[in-house]
């Protein structure tokens, strides 16, 4: 049964093994090993199953978890030292301190779309916190997912990280409600997030929910339109769009729409050529049914660019939409494909208001060269993060938390952050025995001025 797994883990994390700075780093530096070991072999598996160049697959997933260990190897020691905190008036001359405490067994599930980078992240963290953990990679990815684990299972014992692989709608539930996780971490779309959800909360586990909705990107009239573009494009068009952060609809100020259309168009071609469906660098829809969904989305609009797919390989051309009703499909659901809406707008509050049709979004891009109009976005819109003049490079930054807010998520993760998410902050004062002021015991009657005083 799925269940002896966590069980059998949560044996061995009762004996302490996980707990020192030793283990964990030793840890880490194994993971970096197994990872260095099969880097061909994962930039094949992400080839088969999204079409990724090896380029694109190693700075996007490879590279980048590689990046992360690094950083973390750097870091651990000091973020598992007790930090010493100031303790108030009232509790002086006591001495205050935060211990960090692994969370015990934790889940994490990943997604399709990234499913080596997005695994192996947060499986970071938790090694960095502590913990013993259970795999669960997307089905979607079935070469990725083979491969994990089969280098998880040749670095680590089953007791303390283990992969398990099979159907989501039946393995998860088997986990889930079998077994209470200390912690559940899943990366996915919103209603795969809410069941989740509901399955942890009766248990009252707490869930880190790193999930997605409609990010827009915004040109002013004073941007840098060519440097947008160029950026825009590559934010839409990485892993053929199928990225959580990448800009689903652009809003462009009505003064310089046609230029930046221009642009958009200049630089699909410059990056991905006239033909990008037989460039080798331009990844693949990851399922025959996503494709269909995207290629519903075609119509819905007026093409300026693109358009063009071929069935047999499952790519789509970067396309441009104009002329879309608000209340389309194509403005209700993450598009998560190579698919652009554009709209134009007049002034703020006409741009507000597309915006908040789809309240909190995971990450907003604002263009603009004016202060004013960037401090407005910053101030009018809660989103889980973002970039002024460039797209999706704040996922890069190990010094920035990532995450949603609302709709878009629940917690953060990345650099020390992944670490605090996979431990307890447990606070602990400290008080002498040479100091016991009489007037913190009963009886209080006639202490009032002297509670106020320590207490204001």
């Amino acid at each position: 049964m799925l269940v002896q797994i966590p069980q059998a883990q949560q044996q061995y994390f009762n004996t302490g093994a996980t707990l020192s700075y030793h283990f964990r780093k030793q840890q880490l530096l194994m993971l970096q090993a197994v990872i260095r070991k099969y880097e061909s072999a994962i930039l094949e598996a992400l080839y088969t199953d999204l079409g990724k160049s090896a380029e694109e697959a190693y700075a996007s997933e490879v590279g980048f978890t590689l990046n992360e260990i690094k950083y973390t190897l750097a870091h651990l020691r000091k973020w598992m030292q007790p930090q010493s905190v100031r303790t108030n008036l009232l509790n002086l001359p006591g001495s205050s301190k935060l211990y960090y405490d692994p969370l015990g067994v934790v889940c994490i599930i990943a997604p399709w779309n990234y499913p080596f980078q997005l695994l192996i992240a947060p499986l970071i963290g938790a090694i960095a916190g502590g913990n013993c953990a259970v795999l669960k990679p997307s089905e979607l990815a079935p070469a990725t997912s083979a491969l994990v684990a089969t280098m998880i299972a040749e670095v680590f014992e089953q007791q303390y990280i283990a992969v398990v692989e099979g159907e989501g709608h039946t393995v998860l539930p088997a986990l889930l409600q079998g077994f209470r996780f200390a912690h559940i971490f899943f990366t996915g779309s919103i209603p795969v997030g809410k069941a989740i959800y509901q399955m942890a909360a009766a248990q009252l586990v707490p869930v880190t929910l790193e999930l997605g909705g409609k990010s827009p990107a915004i040109v002013t009239a004073n941007a840098n339109v060519k440097v947008a573009a160029d950026r825009i494009v590559l934010g839409k068009c990485l892993n053929a769009g199928q990225t959580c952060v990448a800009p689903d609809y652009l809003l462009v100020h009505e003064s310089v729409l046609d230029a930046t259309i221009t642009a958009l168009k200049d630089s699909i071609e410059r990056m991905y050529g006239k033909q990008p469906l037989t460039n080798t660098e331009y990844p693949k829809i990851i399922s025959e049914k996503r494709f269909q969904q995207l290629l519903q989305y075609l119509p819905q609009g007026t093409i300026v660019h693109g358009g063009g797919y071929d069935v047999a390989s499952r790519k789509i051309e970067p396309t441009l939409l104009t002329q879309i009703m608000p209340d389309s499909n194509i403005m209700q659901d993450e598009i998560f494909g190579p698919i652009l809406p554009i709209f134009s707008y007049s002034d703020h509050t006409a741009a507000l208001q597309i915006v908040q049709r789809q309240p909190n979004p995971l990450a907003l891009y604002i263009f603009t060269n004016n202060s004013s109009e960037e401090r407005f976005w910053m101030e009018q819109v809660p989103f889980g993060g973002g970039c002024v003049n460039n797209t999706l490079w704040h996922l890069a930054n190990e010094h920035l938390p990532f995450g949603g807010i609302g709709n878009s998520g629940i917690g953060t993760y990345h650099g020390k952050h992944s670490f605090y998410t996979f431990t307890h902050a447990k606070p602990i004062l400290k008080t002498p025995t040479w100091f016991n002021p009489a007037f913190k015991f009963p009886p209080f009657k006639g202490k009032m001025k002297l509670f106020k005083m320590f207490m204001k």
